[in-house]
């Protein structure tokens, strides 16, 4: 019952030591991030749960412990918490089978969500202790107890990321302990909630995945429904289901990379006075779209704390803003960026000259041909939203991931802008057609180690992860620099249309690539004005 004494014994340390050494006393002495230690925490370095929150009932169920989930909508209800307009917490189901539960019980749901970035030009740091989860359940040991949560009466909500492979059609049955994919075990609580209120309609639910599909509501609520007919459930049932729950779209857009290096990790905790397991970083920048009318937001009461959180009849302008100036411009940016020598999205800002290029590209030339009814003015603050969260010093977002599939990416989120932007404007834009340009080069591949082909610039192997790869591999072959542009524009089966037919686009792109292979890129962007 004493409490344990530390001895130190004197010895020779190298002062390279003594950082690692600061960290091994602070391990041996802190304490761990829960409940009884709340108020003991001492740093005013972070914003600390208040006690009377774990009186709250549970009102959500989410299915996920995924830090997308603890880094939006967890943030956003445990902030409607502490200003008094939700009051709800939330049970967690883990439905995978790797990892375990421990860290949330041994800290009884609570994490610190450590906000770092740029927010109209000025650096945020902020620490929060989140109090939104009440307890986690494992949906291999623990079903039963999750499907008596249908039985809570002021459980309305649910909330899923189960990455976009979780919304998948299995034709299983739902009376397995427990069913094996997520549309199957949301549809056997859903069944055991119409059990539990009598098939009334005060028992309906508000369902909200925040998978990263387009339709991701629609496509769930296609799912489940499909699963009740392959299980046989009764009419009455199936009835209840289509009129009492709403399944909502939703897009969510925050860069939420997860637990910090050992290092940082250590720096921070030892600024905070507390040991945290499931301490996680999160950029500034928060967005919860949903698609839903006033019964959605009468439910979802947390919306009001954060203006994040937008609850309207059609988000399709939130998507397209998303789409088109955050990974469109990151799309005609990643193979110049990465050809000009830049390894980061922050370093390539931190450069006057490219930074510029961006801030052009994005608002000058993809934010007027959104194909979208976009507002004006609202494009640009979204824009230069994206460019300080382009600018985040605390986040590395490697240009070469970006390049991933860029083939697809190209067609897909640049495609239609530069189509509108010839539509309403007559003329290229040089921007997108230098971006064009860098991408051709980018997809230039000079071999082939094991399944990945790899590009050569400066000296340096780099690989290009495209289902496309291999085509440009031949075509470059094939064709010199003018040709290639000529035959890859005009390619139809590529971009689903002829972008030769484009006036001016591929002398203008002819033009990029051939200056690329020889100029510094500064002397290019400086010809864009």
């Amino acid at each position: 019952g004493s409490s344990p004494t530390l001895h130190l014994v004197p010895c020779n340390l190298h002062p390279a030591d003594l950082f690692g050494f600061r960290f091994l006393i602070f391990e041996l002495c802190i304490m761990i991030l829960n409940k009884t230690n709340l108020s003991a925490i001492a740093s005013q370095a972070v914003q600390k749960a208040e006690a009377k929150v774990f009186d709250l009932p549970e009102k959500v169920l989410q299915f996920g412990t995924g830090v997308l989930l603890r880094g939006l909508p967890d943030y956003f209800i445990d902030k409607a918490n502490r200003q008094g307009i939700f009051n709800g917490r939330v049970v967690v189901v883990k439905s995978t089978d790797t990892g375990g539960t421990g860290a949330f019980e041994e800290q009884e749901g609570l994490y610190t969500l450590c906000i770092r970035g740029i927010d109209k030009g000025q650096k945020v740091e902020e620490n929060h202790i989140c109090s939104a989860i009440s307890r986690v359940l494992s949906a291999k040991q623990q079903w039963e107890e999750i499907l008596k949560c249908a039985h809570n009466p002021q459980l309305q909500i649910i909330i899923s990321n189960t990455t976009e492979v979780g919304i998948t059609l299995v034709e299983e049955d739902i009376r397995q302990d427990p069913p094996a994919s997520f549309p199957a075990k949301l549809l056997a609580f859903l069944y055991e909630r119409y059990k539990a209120c009598n098939g009334g309609v005060h028992g309906g639910m508000v369902i909200v995945p925040t998978e990263l599909i387009v339709g991701n509501g629609d496509r769930l609520a296609e799912i489940v429904l499909t699963l009740a007919r392959y299980n046989k459930l009764e009419d009455g049932f199936v009835h209840w289901l289509k009129a009492n729950n709403t399944f909502c779209n939703s897009l969510v857009d925050r860069i939420v990379p997860g637990k910090p290096a050992a290092e940082a990790k250590q720096k921070i905790e030892s600024d905070l006075g507390y040991t945290d397991e499931l301490l996680i970083m999160c950029e500034v920048y928060r967005l919860w779209a949903i698609e839903g009318h006033d019964k959605v937001k009468n439910i979802l009461s947390f919306a009001p704390a954060d203006s994040g959180v937008i609850i309207a009849p059609d988000i399709e302008m939130y998507r397209e803003l998303k789409l088109r100036l955050l990974n469109g411009t990151h799309t005609l940016s990643c193979g110049f960026a990465f050809l000009s020598g830049f390894n980061t999205v922050k370093d390539a800002m931190e450069d006057e000259a490219f930074g510029q290029f961006v801030h052009d590209l994005m608002l000058s030339e993809i934010a007027p041909a959104i194909p979208a009814k976009v507002n004006a003015e609202e494009a640009e603050r979204f824009g230069l939203q994206v460019l300080d969260r382009f600018r985040n010093p605390f986040i590395k977002h490697q240009w070469i991931s970006i390049t991933m599939q860029y083939t697809s990416k190209v067609k897909m989120r640049v495609v239609p802008v530069l189509l509108k932007y010839f539509a309403d404007h007559n003329k290229v834009p040089q921007h997108i057609a230098l971006g064009f340009a860098a991408y051709l080069l980018f997809m230039k591949a000079v071999q082939r180690e094991g399944r990945v082909y790899q590009g050569q610039w400066k000296g340096e192997f780099y690989p290009i992860n495209d289902d496309k790869a291999d085509h440009f591999f031949h075509q470059w072959k094939k064709y010199d620099a003018d040709e290639l542009v000529q035959q890859v524009s005009g390619d139809a089966g590529l971009w689903g249309t002829d972008l030769s037919a484009l006036p001016g686009f591929v002398p203008a792109v002819q033009t990029h690539l051939k200056a690329l292979m020889k100029e510094a890129p500064a002397d290019l962007i400086a010809r864009l004005k």
